[in-house]
């Protein structure tokens, strides 16, 4: 495949005019059976999808945690097992790279001439994949505890460190800091979030050769350690399920956290009025004197497979179109995603991915080999966080593995 460019993604990013849901959707016969994640906006999509079953069309959904550990092997069959993955910045790279999801152009001409071009994700000229909503991760924040210390919502992780100081050592929270730190996937996305707040290259320009056993990365790790410090000693097993776990539990009140996530946190289910009350978001926060947002901007959309009946990617791409139509945007939907979908309303509850976007976030990088290194990073940080080698040793770790898997694919020499 040739090198996969950055997106212009900024455009992408607003709130945008949506497709109409066709009359029962107009799917004559076919197979639907979508991958993704499982939070409450992904949900809603495939709800949307699942309403075009029946008269010979069947949809189904799998929808869980571990959807990018399993989407691409669920490609690979021919017939596919999954007709439909949904994606994000990052997780659309490993599909393409193993060729497992087709291009949607015909689809698109036939059946989403209305869909907004914003929304139609190019890569090397060709559309890929349908977005359907921004997200990003930012501070969510209790309010009642950090009036009882006397401090602002903070704008910095030092700032965030303080308070999380002071709200141990006041006696009200042992661990007031949350985090999906879970070794793998979600301890990744932390360094390479703080790793672009610290201004941090990932790769020696031009070129596919990672570049991070350096100050940023040093400074990027011992601000992770510091703030794992303040965290449940079992953070390293924590995802977003987890952490949101531990919040509506009411044992943390700082935390960088998904906006996708928190309409789950300020609804009145799981939690006590304390903590659903109290709960706020605010905008992503800056690090080491830095004014680059310590956080990445992403898409999440649909793609169609590669390996299954053009009826069945047909039935897919109509199906997956009602997922995202105005019809599923409601009281309820409303507050789950910033949706670029026609009728969508901004919401408080996402009010964390609108600063995101105002503050110009640094969208995640869509490179054909940031994988590789998103899977290096996840594999061999644990190590420092435990105290059981240095920054540089867990860097270099990192470069090796990298360096390896990128010379096995092809990207390195």
């Amino acid at each position: 495949m040739t090198m996969c460019k950055q997106l212009a993604l900024t455009a992408a990013f607003a709130v945008l005019g949506g497709s109409a849901a066709m009359a029962g959707c107009g799917i004559e016969a076919g197979r639907v059976s979508i991958v993704g994640n499982e939070f409450p906006a992904i949900h809603t999509v495939a709800n949307g999808a699942m309403a075009c079953a029946g008269d010979g069309v069947e949809v189904k959904a799998n929808l869980t945690a571990d959807h990018q550990k399993i989407n691409v092997a669920g490609m690979q069959g021919n017939p596919a097992e999954y007709t439909t993955a949904i994606i994000a910045n990052s997780s659309i790279v490993a599909l393409i790279n193993e060729d497992v999801i087709r291009p949607l152009d015909d689809l698109v001409a036939e059946h989403g001439q209305d869909i907004p071009k914003s929304q139609l994700i190019t890569i090397d000229g060709k559309v890929m994949a349908v977005a359907f909503m921004a997200n990003a991760q930012h501070l969510v924040y209790r309010k009642d505890v950090l009036e009882q210390i006397g401090v602002a919502p903070p704008k910095t992780y030092e700032e965030l460190l303080e308070a999380a100081k002071m709200i141990r050592e006041q006696g009200i929270m042992q661990n007031p800091v949350g985090g999906a730190y879970a070794a793998g996937w979600n301890l990744a996305e932390e360094f390479v979030n703080m790793y672009i707040g610290h201004g941090g290259a990932f790769y020696k320009p031009g070129t596919a050769e990672v570049s991070i056993n350096n100050e940023q990365g040093v400074a990027t790790l011992d601000m992770l350690k510091a703030l794992s410090e303040y965290m449940n000693p079992d953070f390293l097993t924590h995802d977003s399920n987890a952490t949101s776990a531990e919040w509506e539990a009411g044992n943390v009140a700082l935390m960088n956290m998904w906006g996708s996530r928190t309409g789950v946190l300020m609804d009145e289910e799981g939690s006590a009025p304390e903590v659903y009350e109290n709960t706020m978001v605010g905008a992503p926060m800056t690090v080491g004197g830095g004014s680059t947002p310590a956080s990445t901007l992403w898409w999440d959309g649909w793609t169609v497979a590669k390996n299954v009946s053009d009826a069945d990617a047909e039935a897919t791409f109509i199906a997956m179109k009602n997922g995202i139509s105005p019809s599923i945007l409601n009281d309820e939907t409303m507050g789950q995603a910033v949706w670029m979908i026609e009728g969508y309303e901004p919401a408080p509850v996402n009010a964390g991915v609108f600063a995101a976007i105002e503050m110009g976030t640094t969208p995640y990088p869509m490179l054909p080999y940031q994988g590789l290194l998103h899977t290096a990073l996840g594999d061999n940080l644990a190590e420092f966080l435990q105290g059981k080698e240095s920054a540089e040793q867990a860097l270099a770790d990192v470069e090796a593995a990298y360096s390896a898997a990128a010379k096995e694919k092809g990207f390195l020499n």
